[in-house]
């Protein structure tokens, strides 16, 4: 098969696992997300996963995990927080256009590259920040303005609660994808995670389809204000986390 038969026969493979249903529209989104990501890649670093069938399974079936333990149904303000590529922003987009998404990346190129997805991609209710996290979850219009964060392996769970849970709106909820072993990451940010007004809700371990590689997913709810003092001022959460 060439490259796009591939991501279009791995695409529904994964999907199909995951309860999901692609149309014909959303397949073809996904297929152009493919090569607008080989040729951004040419230009900038964004990933070392190029082969359709990887990219199909560890990038966009990997983004949709989330969606077997979480409703993403609904009209729902989500953020990704280190959007990198787009991951896992864009392909819920995709697969959830009522969703208005907003990404946050620390580096322009990146976001650059986002916008460029976005408009040749013609997806709507998108908004791109270049911004560190933690100088946008300190700005009034994004704090606790979210009911909902996602962030797809971009830190350690002690780093990255102080990143997303600021955005959290009391009674939403902060979704981290992450690899197979949790155990101990999540004992470590426990404490930090309380401080923050978050409490660890579920952890769900699963294996990606046809690789079988393990990931998990943390489900983290909002039950508190975050404490006004947090997130620290840049470089703080991971020189000292929580």
């Amino acid at each position: 098969m060439n490259p796009e038969d591939d991501i279009r026969y791995y695409l529904q493979q994964g999907a199909r696992i995951l309860n999901l249903t692609l149309s014909g529209e959303q397949t073809d989104l996904f297929v152009r997300y493919y090569n607008l990501l080989i040729a951004g890649n040419r230009q900038v670093n964004l990933t070392h996963i190029i082969d359709a069938k990887d990219v199909a399974l560890k990038h966009f079936i990997d983004s949709l995990t989330c969606t077997s333990v979480v409703d993403f149904s609904e009209e729902k303000s989500i953020v990704d927080v280190g959007s990198g590529a787009g991951f896992p922003g864009i392909p819920l987009k995709i697969i959830f256009p009522q969703i208005n998404l907003t990404m946050v990346d620390s580096q322009q190129k990146r976001v650059n590259f986002l916008r460029w997805v976005t408009q040749e991609l013609s997806l709507s209710g998108i908004e791109i920040y270049h911004r560190r996290a933690e100088e946008f979850g300190r700005g009034e219009s994004f704090r606790e303005n979210y009911d909902m964060c996602v962030s797809r392996a971009v830190a350690g769970l002690q780093v990255l609660g102080e990143f997303c849970l600021p955005l959290v709106k009391v009674g939403g909820f902060f979704i981290a994808l992450k690899g197979p072993d949790m155990e101990t990451e999540i004992n470590e940010a426990e404490k930090g995670i309380r401080i923050l007004g978050g409490k660890v809700k579920s952890l769900h371990k699963l294996k990606l389809p046809v690789t079988g590689d393990g990931r998990s997913i943390v489900v983290i709810e909002k039950v508190e204000n975050t404490p006004s003092k947090y997130p620290r001022r840049t470089g703080i959460p991971a020189k000292r986390p929580l």
